[in-house]
């Protein structure tokens, strides 16, 4: 068998608050990651961003954001350039090492793309779903799928196909079943291609999910094209390896802390030290039961909760230097506290689709490494610390990745009593109107966008009113 090379991945997350980053305060910080348990740069980064702009530019989208964008691009540009010059790798640019190859954004949430050969990427598809107020995207999900070209060690090419999803979940305790539902949102709507055009097909297919008899079986195991189209065109692509990453808004409780409430505490010797409450971890809880992220893998969590912090004020300076993202030095230790009327908890997650195991069944040498799981410092511009996960994916071709007649006998035996893997039987049906019902959604964010932006400036007031004015007497003089 050929040697199966590796793909480093480098996957953060980041609820930004709505505000723009200290460029250099973030690349330090950036640095610092990439130098965790790693002796190279990650041959991708993906960043994936939520509350990443005010309600009204991300409503708007397109240049609007653009300014948001770009200081994440300056903060990795930043980092990876200091990593390679320290370490005297001349045979990398040290100006720009990484291209930004592509943003996409659903209202506040966003994703990023960086890769240092994106000649590499190819076939790059992109899908979104909202399921905020009224199905906007105040909360929703952003996808982008796409293959990645590598040679192993031989000089042969080898490709593997990558699924990134960024998503921004319920808030609030008591809105656990929400955060579920949202989840279920992902996976029927986050499509990549327009799941209408197999209507007509699916019209002859029975829809429900009422039975998981050896007829069932069968059908999967016959693998109908229609049910094999809408698999591939969701989350759980079974070629696909699948990354999530959010703030998933996970908490402790469905109820807010009372005044005597215990909180975590970050001294290792305290009886209160934050690993004793991850038993009460909400997401851990409703994967184990099925009714969320179905399938995902998460690495061990050896950080404190990175939700909801209380920033210590900062000394401002005299000089103008003092605004978020104009300081001159990357140093910037903040002092932080829980807030009290908020449980902490472990909101910013990332998790992924391991390797299935009728695969590692045949390539017992090959899973995916994880090389790093961790929280950045807290930054002054939001009340969510960053979280990272870096980790090696084996490139394995799309094929070497599908169920096997066995591994649908398997998952769909009704006598296993397990979760069934959802590369094998989604969750949840694909929603035939995702694409359409968020075309016409999206319309109506954009007027929302212009009517915020405009009321919230005077000027913008006095130019919306006379251009008003200007086109209705136009109109007038026309139609007399």
């Amino acid at each position: 068998m050929d040697p199966i090379p590796m793909l480093d991945v480098f996957i953060l997350t980041f609820n930004a608050g709505k505000n723009q980053i200290n460029v250099p305060v973030f690349a330090r910080h950036l640095y610092n990651a990439f130098s965790q348990n790693a002796s190279t740069l990650p041959e991708l980064v993906i960043i994936s961003l939520q509350e990443m702009a005010p309600l009204a530019q991300a409503f708007i989208g397109s240049y609007v954001l653009n300014p948001y964008f770009q200081r994440y691009e300056s903060a990795v540009n930043l980092a990876a350039a200091k990593f390679a010059a320290e370490e005297e790798r001349q045979h990398r640019p040290k100006d720009r090492p990484y291209t930004l190859v592509i943003t996409r954004n659903v209202g506040m949430t966003g994703i990023m793309l960086f890769a240092r050969k994106p000649a590499a990427v190819r076939n790059l598809k992109a899908a979104e779903v909202g399921f905020g107020a009224g199905e906007m995207a105040n909360k929703g999900a952003v996808g982008l799928r796409m293959f990645y070209e590598k040679e192993n060690a031989c000089g042969d090419s080898r490709e593997a196909e990558l699924t990134f999803v960024s998503t921004h979940l319920a808030a609030m305790e008591w809105n656990l079943e929400k955060r579920n539902k949202n989840w279920e949102s992902i996976v029927s709507g986050l499509v990549f291609e327009d799941p209408k055009q197999f209507t007509k097909r699916q019209h002859r297919q029975p829809t429900d999910q009422t039975s998981r008899d050896s007829g069932e079986a069968q059908g999967f195991l016959e693998q109908d094209p229609t049910q094999k189209a809408l698999h591939d065109i969701s989350i759980y692509k079974p070629g696909s390896h699948l990354f999530v990453a959010g703030d998933l808004n996970y908490r402790l409780s469905k109820t807010s802390p009372t005044s005597d409430s215990t909180f975590p505490d970050t001294d290792p010797e305290s009886p209160n030290h934050f690993a004793h409450f991850l038993a009460r971890d909400q997401l851990t809880t409703e994967k184990a039961a099925g009714r969320t992220l179905h399938g995902l893998s998460e690495a061990p969590i050896d950080f404190p909760p990175t939700y909801k912090l209380v920033l210590s004020p900062k000394e401002e300076p005299e000089t103008e230097l003092g605004r978020i993202g104009d300081e001159e030095t990357d140093l910037d230790e903040v002092d932080w506290s829980w807030a009290l009327h908020r449980w902490p908890g472990w909101c910013d997650r990332v998790l992924f689709l391991d390797i299935p195991w009728w695969v590692q069944d045949i390539i017992t040498d090959k899973k995916i490494k994880v090389i790093t799981y961790d929280a950045i410092p807290p930054v002054r511009s939001s009340d969510h610390r960053p979280v990272f996960l870096r980790l090696e994916v084996p490139m394995l071709e799309p094929t070497s990745l599908l169920p096997t007649t066995a591994a649908y006998e398997t998952e769909l035996n009704i006598e296993r009593r397990q979760l069934v893997d959802p590369r094998v039987k989604l969750p949840f049906p694909i929603d035939f109107q995702s694409w359409e019902h968020r075309a016409h959604v999206k319309k109506w964010e954009y007027t929302i966008g212009w009517s915020m932006l405009v009321s919230q400036s005077r000027q913008a007031i006095v130019v919306f009113v006379t251009v008003l004015l200007f086109g209705l007497t136009t109109w007038w003089l026309r139609s007399r």
